[in-house]
């Protein structure tokens, strides 16, 4: 929670209330030390607009493990509702697991990881918002119409055309990931075909579902364009799923949002003193910004590396160099797209990686993170054991070129706060937690139409 190193990070949100002033007859900050510029609350019209049908039927599809290579994962899986839609665990475990949460195994014999999922699974509260602009931990999907389709994405011109939401385009992409969803080349067609061309996957997926008799009766009722079985598409899909996610979990009912909307009480005197380091001395707000306390660019922050990594095409280390993956620019390096905080106190561990399981860990590596880089052990991160792996895991750090690259790849400058202040800050990232809405609006469904097990 630092200042950063670039005088230019811009602040973002919409209009600002200026705390120290009186705004509609109270004043909040009349406890603070210095005036603080805090950002508009969220409401429902800040969000993208949702097809309730759409969304009933994405419910079925994002538990539903027919979209997975082996039939044995589904999107629910790694961003459950009973985890706040993330999955509790640093790095995931993908087809071949069994289990939710941190009772997730790597699986047995045949059907065991051959490698975790890269990069933690990051939470989906409000990535329905209209401005939100990329999403993953690198941004490799985002809005723009340079390959005609609305998104610049790994599929490239591959990605078809009708996708109406971030959201929507992005579910798209676990289902043709190895270690995510689809599986080995050897194992289904669905992942044979990927690696013919990413297009040629999405075929097949949505030829498996159109062919589940209870799915026919659903893509019809909530498309005009669906007349039968037949014309069910991968953008149908899709934009179900998105449909779904963008509607599901809206978070702006927090004790902040209702510090924001006029009630004063909401915050503890803990938690105010937290905002007043996080705007003021502790520099938090100059990436964690706006309503969404997110920049959305990209910081390096000297976090450890371990796990195998997302590596570049030609890159024969194991290793993450962030951003640069996605544009293979240098100076991209080690930098990871700013996170947003709300309901962080729900949604650890922390960092592209997972590499802190507290809020506390994550908070005080932002205080100093080369010296906390030097202090970080292996045993603090928690992974679902795996002996096959074990030796892997941490190879990146044994790389002592790779180490010095990493730690000093840094963004931001340090800050000394005491412990006392820690707390403070703390106390406010948990005045971030929703109420209501951290369990979604429709919820997990309790079965789906292909029969298959719901996580």
């Amino acid at each position: 929670m630092l200042k950063t190193k670039h005088s230019n990070r811009r602040r973002m949100g919409k209009v600002c209330v200026i705390v120290g002033a009186f705004v509609a007859g109270w004043c909040p900050a009349l406890a603070l030390a210095d005036a603080i510029t805090l950002p508009q609350a969220l409401s429902e019209a800040d969000f993208l607009p949702f097809d309730e049908k759409k969304a009933a039927l994405g419910r079925l599809l994002f538990y539903d493990p027919v979209l997975s290579g082996n039939r044995n994962i589904s999107c629910g899986t790694c961003h459950h509702h009973d985890l706040a839609s993330a999955d509790g665990l640093a790095l995931g475990v993908g087809e071949g697991g069994e289990g939710i949460g941190d009772e997730r195994t790597t699986g047995a014999g045949r059907d065991r990881i051959d490698r975790r999922v890269p990069r933690n699974a990051p939470a989906l509260f409000n990535i329905g918002h209209k401005d939100i602009r990329h999403l993953f931990h690198d941004g490799r999907l985002s809005i723009d119409d340079l390959y005609g389709n609305g998104f610049n994405s790994p599929a490239e011109e591959y990605l078809p055309q009708g996708l109406n939401s971030l959201a929507a385009a992005q579910s798209l992409f676990p289902i043709t990931s190895e270690t995510e969803m689809a599986g080995h080349s050897e194992e289904n067609a669905v992942a044979g075909a990927r690696n013919d061309r990413i297009d040629h996957a999405w075929r097949l997926i949505a030829k498996r579902v159109s062919v589940v008799p209870a799915y026919g009766p659903l893509f019809a009722d909530a498309y005009p364009d669906v007349g039968g079985p037949a014309d069910i598409t991968i953008v149908h899909i899709g934009n179900a799923i998105g449909d779904f996610v963008n509607s599901e979990w809206r978070s702006h009912d927090s004790p902040f949002d209702r510090y924001l909307s006029g009630e004063p009480g909401a915050l503890s005197e803990e938690a105010r003193a937290g905002m007043d380091l996080f705007y003021g001395q502790g520099g938090c707000s100059s990436c964690h910004s706006g309503a969404l306390f997110t920049d959305q660019e990209f910081h390096a922050l000297a976090l450890p590396q371990f796990g195998p990594g997302r590596t570049r095409m030609f890159d024969l280390m194991q290793r993450d160099v962030g951003r640069m993956v996605e544009t293979d620019r240098l100076e991209d390096a080690y930098r990871f797209r700013t996170p947003s905080l709300r309901n962080s106190a729900l949604t650890g561990p922390y960092g592209h990686n997972g590499a802190y399981e507290t809020l506390e860990g994550i908070v005080r590596h932002h205080l100093d993170p080369q010296a906390a880089f030097d202090r970080w052990s292996r045993e603090q991160v928690s992974l679902p054991a795996a002996e096959h792996l074990s030796e892997a895991d941490f190879a990146p750090l044994q790389d002592r070129r790779e180490r010095a690259r990493v730690r000093n790849a840094v963004d931001i400058e340090p800050v000394a706060l005491e412990d006392r202040e820690v707390q403070q800050l703390i106390a406010f990232l948990n005045a971030l937690t929703g109420d209501k809405s951290v369990k979604g609006r429709l919820g997990r469904p309790d079965s789906v139409p292909s029969g298959l097990p719901v996580d």
